[in-house]
């Protein structure tokens, strides 16, 4: 049947054409390819389903890499049979064709190598060939699967992806049939219909099963499905998934994107992950009844926001007080809170002095106190039954994530394609890259991961010298520049080589905090390297911003205006120049308006 699930797709014509078509892994190639560009509606006036540029980047880049395993060696037989259906038409479609498929050529390797990329069937077809199956005997392949018990997973994957990506290759591949089949029912094709009403008759499902069979290894679809469907569990294995849903949606909240990534911890104790995950979505959902009301719910949100923390201890109080609509100063929400060596396990809010750090709240009462320690306790239950998992930690006010527990909401994280690297990662990562992650993050994390990225080069001049020109340039001309270039607060300078920051003086934007932190350690340094850009940025984030009334916040300006050479109008001008979204932002307040 997988030999004929596709019908007048021009297979036959189309390796008459030359003897090399002939040769059997090109023909594997066409069959897929024609197949393919069928099923996603190709005309087939001629005999043969014609390329357009867009089906041709549609699937180079994403059916094949979904749908089709090859090995290394014949990767190229994919865009050869494009070139060659290309080869058959004349003037400009020709060499459209023909630009698209070298274009894509590249992309295309990359996708069919890429682990994300890998279904189960796709993984065991490449592991089956690796033994020497011959993918296109049933029966070879359900022996040699048979002793494939307890093959690895592919470095950079793990069970869910590839779960993950077989579940929407499947989705795809049937949505494609079924459209396929609608398609030339409305509209006869005169080379005739791509899917036999016999053929589906017999079900979508088993349709797509074949073609997955003839695409990857002969016979491992049935395999998969039945006596060895414990190599490629389906979604009912993976329960914790939903708290990963969870996960990704509070993440989608704090920044908008997936790809923004979160900090590493300081820390990571591997551990059966995925019995960990099962572990804490089963607390969750306790977590989820009556008797846990009314922060029962929060549990996801509160695993993710000692996760983006940088897994640093959050205060049961502060938190209790955020649900329970209590001023908290945002200058204090990343306060470190510290951790008891050891604590009563009943819950008791901290005293007065300690609340005022935690929250800002000015002069509370002991009758504010008591108010606040009663939503507290119910959220340290909360807290105290994810703890009973062992991922969790509450030690009197303070809770956190374990070094195990690190790791278990790191994987859910990840599984669902946010971008969160442990420590080894981030300290990989080129200077724009950890510059551009860090101006999101807290800054006590931040200054953390820049020093372990700093220390990974040995704190060399070059290093340094990259990061502070990173400042300057990643985000530049956008809102986020400002928190960019506030990044240097949170470096300790320090320890710095005075080479690398002498020669950060005749930086645009951070010359004047190279300037400063080079007086403040004494050293020599040459203020007229400084540009009026930097000058006047530096000028700009010393401003009181957000706090204070207008009047003294307006006088703040006055005093640096006078200073300035040419006056308000100058300093105003230099500012909006060098940032104009930070300068619109702190100066429209103060009634200023820019040029």
């Amino acid at each position: 049947m997988a030999e004929t699930v596709l019908t007048n797709t021009g297979l036959d014509s189309f390796l008459d054409g030359a003897p090399e078509h002939r040769d059997p892994a090109f023909a594997r190639a066409a069959e897929a390819v024609l197949g393919l560009l069928a099923l996603r509606g190709a005309d087939r006036a001629t005999g043969l389903p014609e390329p357009t540029p867009g089906l041709v980047r549609q699937l180079l880049v994403e059916d094949l890499p979904t749908f089709v395993y090859a090995p290394p060696d014949q990767l190229a037989h994919y865009p050869a049979v494009l070139g060659a259906l290309a080869a058959r038409f004349d003037g400009v479609r020709r060499e459209r064709i023909t630009a698209v498929v070298a274009e894509s050529a590249p992309d295309f390797e990359r996708a069919m190598n890429d682990p994300g990329n890998l279904t189960w069937h796709r993984w065991y077809a490449s592991l089956l060939r690796t033994v020497g199956a011959d993918l296109t005997d049933p029966e070879d392949v359900r022996r040699r699967l048979a002793a494939l018990d307890g093959a690895p997973l592919p470095d950079g994957a793990r069970r869910a992806h590839l779960m993950g990506r077989t579940a929407l290759a499947d989705v795809l591949l049937s949505e494609a049939l079924t459209r396929a089949y609608v398609r030339d029912a409305e509209a006869p094709p005169a080379a005739g219909p791509l899917l036999t009403d016999h053929a589906v008759a017999t079900g979508i499902g088993r349709l797509a099963a074949a073609l997955q069979d003839r695409w990857t290894a002969a016979g491992l679809a049935e395999q998969l499905a039945g006596p060895y469907a414990r190599f490629a569990p389906g979604p009912e294995a993976f329960p914790h998934l939903v708290l990963a849903d969870a996960l990704l949606d509070e993440h989608l909240d704090y920044h908008g994107d997936p790809a923004a990534p979160v900090p590493p911890p300081p820390a990571i104790e591997a551990g059966p992950v995925e019995e960990d995950a099962d572990s804490l979505i089963r607390a969750v959902e306790e977590l989820a009844e009556e008797e846990f009301e009314p922060y029962g719910g929060e549990a996801p949100h509160l695993l993710y926001v000692v996760y983006q923390r940088g897994c640093a201890a959050e205060s049961v109080a502060r938190k209790a007080a955020e649900y329970e609509d209590w001023t908290v100063d945002p200058a204090l929400e990343d306060l470190a809170v510290p951790v008891p060596d050891a604590a009563p396990e009943e819950y008791t809010a901290p005293p007065l002095p300690e609340l005022v750090r935690l929250l800002g709240t000015a002069e509370p009462t002991e009758a504010d106190r008591a108010r606040l320690e009663g939503a507290a306790r119910d959220l340290a239950a909360v807290l105290d039954r994810l703890a009973a998992t062992g991922l969790v930690f509450r030690r009197g006010d303070a809770f956190g994530l374990t070094p195990r527990g690190a790791g278990v909401v790191r994987y859910l994280l990840a599984v669902r394609g946010v971008t969160a690297p442990d420590a080894a990662e981030a300290a990989a990562w080129t200077a724009p890259e950890v510059v551009a992650a860090a101006g999101c993050w807290p800054a006590s994390v931040a200054a953390r991961v820049l020093a372990d990225w700093l220390h990974a080069r040995a704190d060399t001049a070059d290093a340094w010298s990259g990061l502070l020109a990173a400042l300057g340039t990643v985000h530049a001309g956008t809102p986020d520049a400002a928190a960019t270039r506030g990044l240097f607060a949170v470096l300790d300078t320090a320890g710095a080589p005075p080479e690398a920051l002498r020669g950060a003086l005749r930086d645009p934007v951070v010359g004047a905090y190279a300037l400063e932190a080079l007086r403040e350690r004494g050293e020599p340094a040459d203020p007229i390297q400084v540009r009026a850009s930097a000058r006047a940025l530096h000028v700009l984030d010393g401003l009181p911003a957000k706090k204070g009334p207008l009047e003294s916040r307006r006088a703040a300006f006055d005093a640096a205006a006078a200073d300035w050479p040419g006056g308000s109008a100058a300093l105003v001008r230099a500012m909006a120049a060098a940032d104009r979204h930070e300068t619109e932002r702190v100066l429209r307040p103060l009634g200023i308006t820019l040029p």
